[in-house]
């Protein structure tokens, strides 16, 4: 009898809000370089990004977990949080909540936040500057929780939106801009604070220019997914120099 050697599919599950129209094609440019690795979406309800209790209030565990039960009727091997809420809420946010999925699912869990520090991390960041779509006491939220873990933001611009859906359509443009201004404050590393924003596909070209690393959170979750599921993910190129840095 012939056999035939098959490599695994990995399944990764992706966590969506709901008003998101940027990651999700992103997600799948980006795994169109690893070999076996498809992503499956699964969304709950966020349409407006603001410290207002009703918006915080999207983020309650209980949509997301219904969400993440879907995906793990998938069979995914893993599951990641795609979203940026902890920046403003707390980086404990998303540390409840990928235990909470995985205490649900039984599946491995983890999320653009989480990722992002660990990266800052493995490449000893502590200069970033932040570009977000955010209004500025959103902004002013993120930046303290990176001070509360000694990194130190040197530069910032934000674009004061809150509708969750227009920040998919900010321009390449108008982010390219936002990254050329903060760069001149030479940080260690420019962070694009967003998983709605159209530009994790654009960073290679930006760090061409400015020579500096950029790290879009699109992308953050999609690099420790690979790692967790065993694919090596400095194989991926053209979304980031982090890739092959953060080891």
């Amino acid at each position: 009898m012939n056999k035939e050697n098959h490599a695994k599919r990995l399944l990764v599950g992706v966590l969506t809000p709901s008003s998101n129209t940027a990651l999700e094609p992103l997600t799948s440019a980006l795994l169109s370089q690893v070999d076996n690795v498809t992503a499956h979406f699964s969304r709950f309800r966020v349409t407006k990004i603001s410290l207002d209790t009703q918006d915080l209030n999207q983020f309650e565990l209980s949509p997301i977990l219904n969400a993440a039960s879907l995906l793990a009727d998938a069979k995914v091997d893993i599951i990641g949080w795609s979203g940026t809420a902890a920046g403003w809420m707390g980086f404990e946010q998303d540390q409840t909540l990928c235990q909470a999925i995985t205490d649900s699912t039984g599946i491995p869990a983890t999320s653009s936040v989480l990722a992002l520090n660990e990266i800052l991390n493995k490449m000893a960041v502590k200069r970033i500057a932040i570009v977000s779509p955010y209004t500025v006491d959103v902004q002013e939220k993120i930046v303290a929780n990176y001070q509360s873990i000694n990194i130190n933001t040197v530069a910032e611009k934000h674009l004061n939106i809150s509708d969750n859906f227009a920040f998919s359509e900010v321009s390449t443009e108008q982010l390219k801009s936002c990254v050329m201004e903060v760069s001149k404050q030479a940080p260690d590393a420019i962070l694009l604070y967003c998983t709605n924003l159209c530009s994790a596909d654009q960073v290679s070209e930006w760090e061409a220019e400015c020579n500096i690393p950029i790290i879009d959170t699109t992308s953050t979750v999609i690099w420790k997914m690979l790692r967790e599921v065993g694919v090596d993910s400095t194989k991926v190129n053209n979304w980031g120099r982090f890739f092959q840095e953060a080891k």
